[in-house]
């Protein structure tokens, strides 16, 4: 043993996290070897990728062996291809349950209206302003956001852990400002969203008539 690399992480190539580093010479002493099952080729400037595989694959595939010459840039460009329509896929889902749980919150503030109509009635008679019951419902419609949208955020995080895990096995770069980022957006979005949908159920009992109020059964 004469050292331990520096730990580099994911890649398309030969990893060396999980392998032990040896010369040609002891290689072939010890698995009776003299081929190579792969060649690994860097080059500096990344826009001549595709000119040198066009030129491996003309100087080697001359001959009676074929060699199959990957490029390690394509393959990236159809992981990320593969995970933007994964995004944009799951984001529509998320749009939807979005509206879903706005018009399930504007349901419960509308039936929350209905059942305190006479409450309503009793806080104008003593001199409640409108805008104070229009502060009130919408501080419940925050309340009922801030709930939900904490919940939803701690299990985004855990469904990320879970996926982490399960295909990556490894969940560092889950915790990370630019994963962890999204979430608070997503809680961000679930308050506005609650506030927004609880809007119209404030105005309108801000705007009941007391009298009319007090008389409803």
């Amino acid at each position: 043993m004469v050292g331990i690399i520096k730990e580099r992480g994911m890649g398309f190539d030969i990893n060396p996290d999980y392998g032990i580093i040896v010369d040609a010479g002891w290689y072939q002493q010890a698995f009776d070897q003299k081929d190579y099952d792969m060649v690994i080729v860097k080059v500096r400037d990344l826009s001549r990728i595709a000119a040198t595989k066009e030129a491996i694959e003309k100087q080697l595939n001359r001959r009676e062996d074929v060699v199959n010459v990957i490029d390690t840039k394509a393959i990236l460009e159809t992981i990320l291809d593969t995970f933007g329509r994964i995004s944009t896929f799951t984001t529509a889902i998320g749009g939807i349950s979005l509206i879903v749980a706005g018009v399930s919150i504007l349901n419960i503030m509308m039936m929350s209206v209905t059942e305190r109509i006479k409450e309503i009635g009793v806080l104008r008679s003593i001199g409640t302003l409108r805008r104070e019951v229009l502060v009130m419902f919408l501080f419940e419609a925050l309340i009922l956001g801030i709930i939900g949208s904490l919940v939803g955020g701690v299990a985004s995080i855990l469904g990320g852990y879970a996926v982490s895990l399960l295909m990556l096995q490894t969940a560092e770069y889950l915790f990370v400002p630019s994963s962890m980022v999204y979430v608070l957006y997503g809680v961000a979005f679930g308050i506005g969203t609650s506030l927004l949908s609880g809007l119209y159920p404030a105005w309108k009992a801000a705007n009941q008539n007391p009298i009319e109020a007090l008389r409803h059964e």
